[in-house]
């Protein structure tokens, strides 16, 4: 047994935003890593820039030796003694302009995990020996033995009181309580955690505020949920996604095509009657191949990655933000998502000869021992609260009965529920009541509300229906206009409820999703999943309880809620730390972000490519074919100056673009053509730009180096 003192509250998360990327200190930080991955065994994994990195060897050694083998002779004439040192020093620089990206990007994610370090003290634990769920909690304390939170595994039943830090992730298996999440989430505000239903989980380094809860482990040591998210946001586990891999794959074929057109270009030179030199078949290659978004691309996986945790989501795998990027639907449950959850009375329809006093009064009465929020607010619009009648007994709601309501001392009763179950309950009723109680439920059913009868009994048990409360599903503000954008983003919006059609018809309208399914059983959204899935769309989903883990699974990106089961959490792709199921919104907006800025850059890499052809070309093969001196558009110096000066813009532009490839390039709504357009009017026309403009400004300065 390990005797330990009581750690101090885990500091709450403060995950670094984007413009952290751009901190000076971020950059001085990631200078170590930028140097470590000059080692070959991690350059292979990027071909573009491994291909540069042996360039860079190769050019370092011949302008080594270049004064032992005379002056090098191209077919423009001879070069400076410094060319190939210059070429070498920015060929070297290529490379760790490329490494300090990727070395940024992960050291962003290294910030984030020491902060989520904090949460991961060493945590005294009352871990109770041979628990019996059916004993009395107050005597489990005579079991508790003190262990540290290390020694826990998998099972391990522990009892964490007010103002202790809880050991380990794990279910409540008894017990409520107030818990400070602030540690994992950053949100100040405590939550409610109890046994049962939804919101059973925790998570260690949390702490209860109060009362006192039993729970379980279900995490082994290293496993727990701050262990991972420290791994996946620190890189360590970070995989390329199918995308990143085709680009990939993509990027080495254009590199060997290219090496296989440099490698035939000497002896085209020699045989039309000039030469050129190594240093400068290795610079055209680096000139050609797709140096930009090879340097870049990694930065930009991570950078991904990275942007769903500064909104509090973690997600178990990069090829889940990229699927979010492409998903075409979307399904939302009502409750808590498209609406506030908590129905409020918003209307009394008297009915037959009961005054609008009357059944105010009668709706108070049966909502007085009512301690759920519908009950609350029928008190709140009937005036407020008053006293309960001396010697009545309330009476709760349950799943047989689906009524409530009290039994008053003189025999009478008040009660109000569903329009089926009280006209059971009252017996027969009046033709002309029956016929407006119809006309009102079906009224308010389908503009979306949720009808409630009231009905009274008097001592002799003669029963009157007397009206009918209107309690209304509020649905949030602005999502009418959220789900406006998904339209125009070409996603289809699909919102789950188990009420009725009528009410499931009128919240939908109202919200503007595009389509519903009412009544919905786990089976019906498993069945819809897979129907959209099988018609080519890709499905995102959130989830919250050991239900709704099947569909989790089966969805192409499935957000699990923090609160809740272990269930859900395992079976999605993704957990939202805030439990804020709209956030599924921000989530496909953050995938599309990541797959525009890989296709932005990629085009303006190869745009960018397309314009230092006219700075080498020309230069290379000017004295031989003198006609293409009308190529050299820029009017460059010398050949010389031109190649340098490309070689020198195609490190810098590097540079340059980190602050993109980590912020993103901005994402707003729009369709896939306008998009394309955007993307080529401002990424490919600004690729061809960019050089000509840059590589001008440095043929200026480089010609006022002797030699050049």
């Amino acid at each position: 047994m390990t005797t330990l003192t009581p750690t101090q509250a885990p500091a709450p998360v403060r995950t670094p935003r984007a413009g952290a990327a751009l901190s000076p200190r971020l950059f001085l930080e990631a200078l170590p890593g930028t140097f470590r991955k000059l080692d070959p065994r991690l350059m292979w994994r990027n071909p573009v820039m491994f291909v540069v990195e042996v360039g860079a060897l190769f050019t370092t050694a011949l302008a080594i030796a270049e004064p032992f083998l005379g002056a090098q002779i191209t077919s423009a004439g001879p070069l400076a003694p410094s060319f190939s040192a210059g070429i070498a020093v920015w060929l070297w620089l290529t490379v760790l302009f490329a490494n300090l990206a990727e070395a940024v990007a992960e050291g962003r994610g290294k910030a984030q995990a020491q902060s989520l370090r904090a949460t991961r003290t060493t945590t005294l634990a009352h871990r109770v020996a041979g628990y019996d769920a059916k004993g009395d909690p107050d005597a489990l304390q005579a079991t508790v033995v003190e262990v540290a939170s290390a020694e826990l595994r998998l099972g391990d039943v522990v009892i964490v009181s007010a103002g202790e830090v809880i050991p380990g992730d794990g279910d409540i298996i008894a017990g409520i309580a107030s818990v400070d999440e602030s540690a994992i989430t950053g949100e100040s505000a405590p939550v409610v955690r109890e046994h049962g239903g939804d919101r059973s989980a925790v998570t260690g380094g949390t702490r209860v505020l109060s009362d006192r809860i039993v729970v379980q482990i279900t995490s082994k040591p290293g496993e727990t949920f701050v262990d991972r998210m420290i791994r996946l946001v620190e890189g360590a586990s970070r995989q390329k996604t199918p995308n990143e891999i085709a680009l990939n794959i993509l990027l080495s074929s254009l590199t060997v095509i290219f090496l296989v057109v440099v490698l035939t270009l000497n002896p085209m030179a020699a045989y039309a009657g000039g030469a050129t030199t190594l240093v400068i078949l290795v610079a055209l290659l680096v000139c050609l191949i797709p140096t930009t978004i090879g340097a870049l691309l990694s930065a930009i996986g991570i950078a991904g990655m990275d942007r769903l945790v500064q909104h509090n989501v973690l997600a178990m795998s990069g090829r889940a933000v990229e699927a979010a990027g492409d998903v075409t639907t979307l399904l939302l449950d009502k409750t808590g998502t498209i609406t506030y959850g908590n129905r409020q009375a918003s209307e009394f329809v008297a009915l037959g000869d009961t005054t609008d006093a009357e059944l105010s009064d009668v709706a108070r009465l049966s909502s007085l021992a009512d301690p759920t929020p519908e009950g609350t607010s029928v008190v709140t619009l009937a005036g407020g609260p008053v006293a309960i009648p001396t010697g009545s007994e309330f009476v709760p709601f349950t799943a047989q009965t689906r009524m409530s309501g009290l039994d008053l001392s003189d025999g009478s009763q008040i009660r109000k529920g569903a329009a089926s179950m009280i006209a059971q309950w009252v017996g027969k009723v009046p033709a002309s009541v029956q016929t407006d109680l119809d006309a009102v439920v079906t009224r308010i059913s389908q503009s979306g509300g949720t009808p409630l009868v009231v009905a009274s009994k008097d001592a002799a048990g003669v029963g009157t229906v007397r009206g009918v409360i209107h309690l209304k599903d509020v649905v949030k503000d602005g999502l009418k206009e959220r789900f406006a954008e998904l339209r125009a983003m070409g996603i289809r919006t699909i919102m789950i409820t188990g009420d009725n059609p009528l009410t499931a018809k009128a919240i939908a309208a109202e919200a503007g999703v595009d389509d519903f399914l009412a009544e919905a059983t786990p089976e019906d959204k498993m069945a819809l999943i897979k129907k959209e899935q099988e018609g080519g769309n890709l499905v995102a989903m959130t989830g919250d309880g050991t239900n709704d883990a099947p569909a989790l699974a089966q969805a192409d990106v499935g957000v699990a809620m923090n609160t809740g089961t272990s269930a859900a959490k395992e079976a999605g792709n993704m957990v939202d730390l805030d439990s804020d199921p709209t956030k599924l919104i921000d989530i496909v907006r953050i995938g599309k972000q990541l797959l525009i800025t890989r296709g932005s850059l990629t085009t303006f890499s190869i745009a960018n490519d397309v314009a230092k052809y006219f700075a080498i070309i020309p230069a290379m093969f000017a004295g031989v074919f003198p006609g293409l001196a009308t190529l050299n558009l820029m009017h460059l110096h010398s050949p010389a100056s031109a190649i340098l000066s490309a070689i020198i813009f195609n490190a810098l532009v590097i540079v340059a673009l980190i602050p993109l490839a980590l912020r993103g390039v901005g994402y707003t709504p729009r369709s896939a053509s306008s998009i394309l357009s955007r993307n080529l009017l401002i990424y490919g026309l600004g690729g061809i730009i960019a050089p000509f403009i840059g590589i001008k400004i440095i043929d200026l300065i480089v010609t006022l180096i002797p030699g050049f």
